[in-house]
């Protein structure tokens, strides 16, 4: 790997001599006030344009960090009806709804359709047409509750004391609900009134685009209908008793492909027909409340998040343990280090032969057969979480089984809904390990050490969260982010190792030494690709991004779009530095005091618009990837709490950080 930063640093320079003896001071670089020529912006010089481009251009080349990518972000012309939408669309948007969502009472969603059609979003690219996009209806019906086709009025707050102070402490009483393909809390009053938490201002950023793209796209199917009345008809005598001949008439008159509708009645499940009367009944105009809300609370939230793992930790007596902190899902880790699915193989091979599973028999017929190298592991980690959510015995068996491997699973407190996963390395039995970890790893170390795994917080989530982390953890060893991006370069199931982050929050460029590279990921990668010195770039929203942006950061070499990994590093670099994280400033953060990686695989590509998986699920074919990421971030730890034991060894990075 050294050789790798070597030529790395010989390919794009990040440091001069005398930072680099500043071992632990960020390198920090103001604005230039070189011009600089941006697409479909003039050249501010009295020079020739060509003559101040390559002057330019020579200047980026002698001083690669000189520029942040926030001066060359595209902006379009003034013309009133651009043809095609960049940067300002996309804040034009966000400060709509920013500002409306401040009135005291509810605002109407339609009032925010226009802005949202303007972005031309790469997610709603047919969100102008006529005809349903139902890639973008799907992906919002996977991330709203199925509540949300007989409300009227959506209630958002940061907080029990928000709502009670605005009358609605009663709502802690309505149902709780919940969204297949994001994690929020929600309730429901059994009528026209949803209460969802909002966790840090990147809930709003996804949330809002989300709800106006549903009402957008249930509208069209709505006026669809209503033009045709024989159509509507037919729709509302549907049942599950309709002949295939009489779906199809429906399906294709309201110009859906049989893969979308599949899907749909799988989200509907069976509110298929009824819900397809609502539609028919009437169009949706939902109406959203803001109930007040501040940037502290964001942080209070946090530590009310904090509060139930603070218990287990000091009724366990982990607080003073060197800890490792990994985003991740709950499972992968557990299923590594538990060893439960593999104990149950029987059991899991039975329960897809009886079940007769459509995707999955036919793939435990190949492994059966040894006609494909994909993993035995990975198929019955998979097969496990649909076993365990069908058997609520065998469930409870496993969460007994991982408590007694020092593996615990918590619900976090508050508005958050991050579950957290404690795992005290000091309990976990080698001979339970997944055996690709001892291939590479070899034997497991004797560690006190913690991983402490948090659930893929959303965004700006990230920065509150894993601030609350380090301020109370006194021997932070490292952290490791794992999380799903779109990639402009690769394909789905590839994984992306970043070493540069641009993050739209705070206009940062950070600049980082990733501990990962594609040699640790190849041998757990079976179908993939591992591709390092990857460039990425958090967004705000999954909506909140167009074509324009999409090629002006391909242009820059950026090919890794995601939510995390920039608020992310704003909190390392507060826990590193003495300052607060800068604002649009290009940041070196190579000699930061814990082991630090960042690990993406590939879930959409948004220039292909067949393949966008937030509407259709990775299924189990995203699990090679997954737990090819997983097992590179077991093995580091492993091999850090190993360098910890070695006589004379050199501290860990954060040994003695406090």
């Amino acid at each position: 790997m050294a050789d790798s930063r070597e030529q790395d640093a010989q390919r794009e320079p990040r440091q001069t001599t005398e930072q680099q003896e500043q071992t632990h001071e960020p390198m920090v670089v103001p604005d230039s006030t070189l011009p600089m020529a941006m697409p479909d912006m003039p050249v501010t010089t009295e020079t020739p344009p060509q003559a101040a481009v390559a002057a330019s251009d020579a200047a980026s080349r002698r001083h690669p960090m000189r520029h942040n990518l926030a001066e060359r972000l595209p902006l379009l012309s003034e013309s009133d009806a651009p043809p095609t939408a960049g940067r300002r669309e996309v804040e034009l948007y966000t400060r709509t709804y920013s500002t409306l969502l401040r009135s005291s009472g509810p605002i109407a969603v339609d009032a925010l359709e226009q802005a949202h059609r303007n972005i031309q979003s790469s997610l709603h690219a047919n969100a102008s047409s006529p005809l349903p996009d139902m890639n973008a209806f799907m992906y919002s019906t996977l991330r709203l509750p199925p509540e949300i086709v007989s409300v009227s009025t959506i209630l958002l707050g940061q907080s029990r004391t928000i709502f009670a102070r605005h009358g609605l402490a009663e709502h802690l009483e309505w149902a709780s609900v919940s969204a297949p393909g994001r994690r929020r809390r929600w309730r429901w009053d059994g009528g026209e009134r949803l209460v969802v938490y909002v966790g840090s201002q990147s809930d709003l950023d996804d949330l809002i685009p989300t709800i106006v793209a549903w009402q957008i796209e249930w509208n069209k199917l709505h006026l669809l209908l209503r033009a045709d009345d024989a159509l509507r008809e037919r729709v509302l005598a549907a049942s599950d008793a309709s002949t295939a001949a009489e779906i199809a008439a429906i399906r294709e008159a309201l110009h859906i492909g049989e893969g979308d509708w599949l899907r749909l009645a799988l989200a509907w499940g069976d509110a298929f027909w009824p819900t397809w009367q609502r539609v028919a009944a009437g169009k949706r105009d939902l109406r959203l409340h803001l109930l007040g809300g501040t940037y502290l609370g964001y942080s209070r939230s946090a530590r009310r998040w904090w509060e139930p793992v603070a218990q287990v930790m000091e009724a366990h007596d982990l607080y003073e343990r060197p800890v490792y902190v990994v985003s991740s899902n709950l499972h992968s880790l557990a299923n590594i280090l538990s060893g439960t699915a593999r104990r149950r193989r029987d059991a899991l091979v039975s329960f897809i032969e009886q079940g007769n599973h459509p995707e999955l028999l036919p793939e435990l017929r190949k492994l059966q057969a040894g006609d494909v190298r994909a993993s035995w592991d990975n198929f019955l980690y998979y097969v496990a979480r649909l076993y365990h959510a069908a058997n609520a015995g065998e469930r409870q068996a496993r969460n007994q089984e991982e408590h007694q491997r020092g593996i615990t699973t918590i619900d976090g407190g508050g508005a958050l809904d991050v579950g957290v996963q404690l795992i005290d390395l000091s309990k976990v039995n080698a001979a339970d390990l997944d055996p690709r970890i001892h291939a590479v790893a070899g034997a497991m170390p004797h560690s006190d050490a913690v991983i402490l795994n948090i659930n893929y917080p959303l965004g700006l989530a990230a920065y509150h969260l894993l601030g609350q982390i380090s301020a109370e953890l006194a021997d932070l060893r490292g952290v490791y982010i794992l999380g799903k991006a779109a990639t402009l370069n690769a394909r789905i199931g590839d994984v992306m190792i970043s070493d540069v982050v641009y993050d739209e929050h705070t206009s940062n460029t950070y600049w980082f030494d990733n501990c990962f590279s594609s040699t640790d990921l190849d041998p757990f990668l079976v179908y993939g690709s591992a591709l390092d010195r990857q460039r990425a770039v958090t967004v705000r929203g999954t909506y909140l991004q167009n074509r324009g942006y999409l090629d002006f950061y391909y242009r820059e070499n950026y090919t890794v779009v995601e939510m995390e990994a920039g608020p992310f590093l704003s909190a390392v670099y507060e826990d590193a530095f003495l300052t607060r994280h800068p604002q649009n400033e290009s940041v070196t953060m190579i000699e930061v005091p814990v082991d630090l990686g960042v690990i993406h695989y590939a879930s959409d590509t948004p220039y292909s618009h067949a393949h966008t998986l937030g509407a259709r699920g990775m299924s189990y074919y995203g699990m090679d990837s997954t737990y090819a990421a997983t097992l590179a971030i077991i093995s580091r730890i492993f091999n850090r709490c190993g360098e910890a034991h070695v006589p004379g060894a050199v501290p860990v990075p954060g040994a003695a950080r406090r």
